[in-house]
């Protein structure tokens, strides 16, 4: 009999998406649902970008273009990575993708073999570990806990690697901590890279949204450039998730192999989206800087409130829009929880668990949504907590 290939059996999906498809299921059936799962900016690009993309349309930019993407927005990203992070990036080395879910699994498949072994963040993205599993790789999650201000330990990591580790995934921000990794953190990570020779991941997707600082790359130090691939986008920073746009900066010997996965797939990203993604990255308008500020104050508000749930224990995270919230003291587990937040109080979020073992006393809210939206989505959950305050004090 014909079968699906075993890979999938042990590939996983996306717990924000499976709570996105009940509460649509709610939705359909006349509840009103607060939408806190999905890691999505209430925002929209801005006019430049919209007029950007109707200008290319008019002019007939719709047909097949460079496989790794128009030399003018590569040169674009270029600039904008000097601008905003202060790295040296050559154009040759970027290879734009339709989101960076792909850019992430086609640098992955360029760089592993089965039996190859991961360094990866748990809690972290899920795709992190399903990726790894689908080609036949070992993911090992290393650990950010609350004792550690969610931090990676590096002396965690060097016990971990062995001499089948390969690469080490980075995520700074963090989804769905929040964590800013600390210059003390990467640069131990960096070294550990270099002792063992290993591939860097450095997922640097919500690098532009960060409450504080100035955010350092792993590109930026010492030995990182012939093995670090950046992977970054359009979708958070530029509120552009639907355009599905990302792009890889990789070392010069890597981008002839993440060339072949780009001819192999998608052929090119539509010609048209990439002149409105040069307008965002030029960012004429401001638009980024404002959102961000609104994060700011969204980030304040909705962390103070949620410390006010009886059980609820959420430290203001660092970079990201999402509220990464210890439950324990709710006496419940985060499933039920989270259950009774979207069937009892129409309240969407997702159980720490769906992003690695680590997370399992935990709830995630992403708080790009309006502070209205905000304070309701507080005022239901707290209506709904009388359902485990006396669970709490029983225990």
């Amino acid at each position: 009999m014909r079968s699906i290939a075993s890979r999938i059996s042990v590939m996983s999906g996306e717990g924000a998406l499976s709570v996105f498809a009940r509460a649509k299921q709610l939705e359909a059936q006349g509840r009103s649902i607060i939408h806190l799962e999905l890691g999505e900016p209430d925002f929209h690009p801005g006019q430049s970008v919209i007029d950007a993309a109707a200008k290319a349309l008019a002019e007939g930019k719709d047909r097949y273009c460079a496989v790794n993407g128009l030399p003018a927005l590569k040169e674009e990203i270029a600039s904008y990575l000097g601008r905003t992070r202060n790295i040296e990036v050559s154009p040759e080395n970027v290879v734009v993708a339709p989101g960076c879910k792909l850019s992430l699994f086609q640098s992955m498949m360029a760089l592993l073999e089965p039996g190859d072994e991961v360094l990866y963040p748990d809690p972290g993205f899920p795709g992190y570990a399903s990726i790894s599993l689908g080609l036949g790789a070992v993911p090992v999650p290393f650990t950010l806990s609350l004792k550690n201000r969610l931090q990676p330990d590096p002396d965690e990591l060097a016990a971990m690697i062995t001499p089948r580790t390969r690469m080490l995934l980075t995520n700074s921000p963090g989804n769905p901590t929040g964590t800013v990794y600390t210059d003390v953190v990467q640069r131990a990570m960096a070294e550990l890279a270099v002792k063992h020779d290993l591939w860097v991941l450095s997922d640097e997707i919500y690098a532009r949204i960060i409450y504080g600082g100035e955010y350092l790359s792993m590109l930026r130090y010492p030995g990182m450039h012939e093995r670090t691939l950046i992977i970054d986008g359009f979708s958070k920073s530029f509120a552009m998730t639907g355009w599905r746009l990302g792009y890889t900066v990789a070392p010069p010997e890597v981008v002839p192999a993440l060339n072949m996965m780009v001819v192999n797939t998608y052929t090119c990203v539509a010609e048209f989206a990439q002149y409105a993604a040069i307008e965002a990255l030029r960012d004429r308008e401001g638009n980024t800087p404002r959102m961000v500020a609104e994060f700011t104050r969204r980030r304040e508000q909705f962390s103070n409130r949620l410390n006010q749930v009886s059980g609820f224990r959420c430290l203001p995270p660092e970079g990201a829009f999402y509220a990464w919230v210890e439950i324990t003291g709710t006496g419940m587990s985060a499933e039920n929880l989270c259950q009774i937040l979207l069937e009892d109080a129409g309240v969407a979020c997702i159980p720490g668990a769906a992003f690695g073992p680590e997370g399992r006393d935990f709830i995630r809210f992403s708080f790009a949504s309006s502070m209205e939206t905000l304070n309701e989505a507080v005022d239901r959950i707290q209506n709904v907590s009388a359902a485990w305050q006396g669970t709490a004090a029983a225990r």
